[in-house]
């Protein structure tokens, strides 16, 4: 991917992703996730907090601006995930093995239970969402792929009801799920 700089946004490939300025809260979260988390929780977890505040805040981003979860972020998130679980494996076998478990089960968990709804929605849910749910799965593990989805969710319900009875939007109208389901990822990872 060629990335290069016009008039103050990031474009890769031709595709306009996000101005620049939209970038200062990544920063801020990743601070705040330190100074809250740092001393309770191992290294490792604490690293994948890191990575999905990073990951999560991009696909938000993309999410409002072209309604869609890029492939490619999915991807990185996957390679970025393995590049840091690898190393447990040769120093922390025991532990190493039970991330592992919850991860898988928080990737199909989280990507099942989206993948249905997309199914069964006849894609009133984006395809992207599923990548993106499933992907962040193995960063928060069984146990905070379920408290995601339903904070995230709740909170599009709740936003998309409010809407309507505005009349901002259209009951066939969609909106972008990704910012919700971040603030339910921001809620599990700073308190969970």
């Amino acid at each position: 991917m060629a990335q290069r700089e016009r008039k103050g946004i990031l474009v890769m490939d031709n595709n306009v992703l996000m101005p620049k300025w939209q970038y200062i809260g990544i920063p801020i979260l990743g601070a705040a996730m330190l100074i809250v988390r740092l001393d309770s929780i191992e290294p490792l977890r604490l690293l994948w907090f890191e990575l999905l505040i990073v990951f999560g805040y991009i696909a938000s981003v993309i999410d409002l601006r072209t309604k869609r979860i890029p492939n490619e972020l999915v991807l990185l998130m996957l390679a970025a995930w393995v590049i840091t679980f690898v190393p447990g494996l040769f120093f922390e076998i025991d532990a190493a093995v039970r991330r592992l478990i919850s991860s898988i089960l928080g990737f199909v968990s989280g990507g099942g239970i989206f993948l249905l709804v997309y199914l069964i929605s006849r894609n009133g849910l984006g395809g992207g969402d599923v990548k993106f749910i499933a992907a962040a799965g193995l960063y928060l593990g069984f146990g905070g792929i379920i408290p995601t989805i339903l904070f995230g969710t709740i909170l599009a319900a709740t936003t998309g009801i409010a809407l309507i009875i505005m009349k901002k939007i259209g009951r066939k109208d969609a909106i972008p799920l990704a910012p919700f389901l971040y603030v339910g990822i921001l809620i599990t990872v700073f308190f969970q």
